[in-house]
């Protein structure tokens, strides 16, 4: 795990082949512009199984308005496969499937679509995806099962997996090829997004290591359906995502424009799913620069959602964009300049009844 991971699950201890590319809105200027999303933290918070508004937090309807109030239009939404699977390749957890439902339900009341991110690290209870104990048939069994349920529901987003690591990239895109075959074949046309190895690092994506290059392993992923690359990348020195502080603008914008060169270059199309930054002027600039280069090359990146708002972040987590004492936080003055766009999941839109 890396200092990223852990200082997430401390705070959260502490609280308790071409795409069929969605539509994107253009801003005042004329220029289009990707959809702007944040990442509702709360429910992967905790150590599975856990209580309900004790160990973890699904958004209530008042954080999905907020959102919606600020102007973005994706809600990124973690959460736990051992909280929602209890046993592999078996009935999904009741309660914890009422509680996922009723999140996406209030998603859908607000007009906002919700990426469902399996926020696992490319683990079930800390075993790796891909191995003996949990094959690719167990990964592929938990998205039939969820493709089953929100299959079809056009704001309904796959994110496959948060954050895979330690892991080698070609073992990965046979993993993650066994999940997306399973959406299909249930025949769920949502848009499915795919994450590298190694933290799934824009700034690393081209670099070679012990687990090879998703730049490579990536390649040879393929679906007929609604597909992109999920990326993450934060602003601090080592991308970690762990410290308030920032590097120079140049540089933020220099490891995304690795991720957008390669995703030009083969014809495929990427989300942002996580970034974050302090609230210095520095941070501010670097996340400023960050998403005009999104807007800018907004032909590859459908998206974008922001680490993180949610009730249940302590007061001084430095990334945070959840509301202090009912005043926003600096970074969201940035932000708000790039809301807007719109993240269809690619399934068509329901005919409206007829009278």
């Amino acid at each position: 795990m890396n200092s990223h991971a852990r200082i997430r699950r401390t705070i959260a201890a502490i609280a308790g082949l071409v795409l069929c590319a969605p539509a994107i809105a253009a801003n005042d200027s004329g220029r289009t512009r990707p959809a702007a999303g944040v990442n509702l933290a709360g429910a992967e918070f905790g150590t599975a199984p856990g209580k309900a508004e004790t160990d973890f937090h699904f958004p209530a309807d008042s954080e999905f308005a907020w959102a919606k109030r600020k102007g973005f239009t994706v809600i990124r939404l973690p959460f736990l496969w051992e909280r929602l699977q209890p046993k592999l390749e078996q009935d999904f957890d009741a309660d914890h499937l009422a509680l996922l439902a009723s999140a996406v339900d209030r998603a859908r009341s607000h007009g906002l679509s919700i990426i469902l991110d399996v926020h696992n690290y490319g683990r079930w209870r800390g075993d790796t995806i891909g191995g003996d104990k949990v094959p690719d048939r167990a990964f592929a069994d938990l998205w039939r099962r969820i493709a089953q349920k929100f299959g079809k529901d056009s704001h309904v987003v796959f994110g496959l997996m948060n954050e895979p690591h330690d892991m080698p990239a070609a073992r990965w895109a046979i993993s993650a090829q066994a999940a997306i075959d399973a959406i299909r074949q249930a025949g769920a046309c949502n848009l499915v997004l795919v994450p590298g190895v190694d933290w799934t690092g824009a700034h690393s994506w081209t670099k070679g290591g012990e687990n090879g290059v998703n730049a490579e392993a990536m390649r040879t992923i393929h679906d007929k359906g609604a597909h992109a690359f999920e990326f993450h990348q934060y602003l601090d020195a080592d991308s970690s995502g762990t410290s308030g502080q920032c590097r120079k603008k140049e540089e933020v914008v220099a490891a995304l424009s690795v991720a957008t060169d390669w995703l030009k270059a083969n014809k495929r199309k990427g989300f942002l799913g996580e970034f974050g930054a302090g609230q210095n002027e520095q941070c501010r600039a670097g996340l400023d620069a960050m998403l005009e280069h999104m807007a800018d090359n907004a032909d590859v990146w459908l998206g974008w959602a922001y680490w993180a708002a949610g009730a249940w972040w302590p007061k001084d987590y430095p990334l945070s964009i959840e509301p202090k004492d009912g005043e926003d936080r600096p970074q969201m003055n940035v932000l708000a300049k790039w809301t807007g766009g719109a993240l269809q999941g690619a399934c068509p839109a329901p005919k409206p009844a007829k009278k």
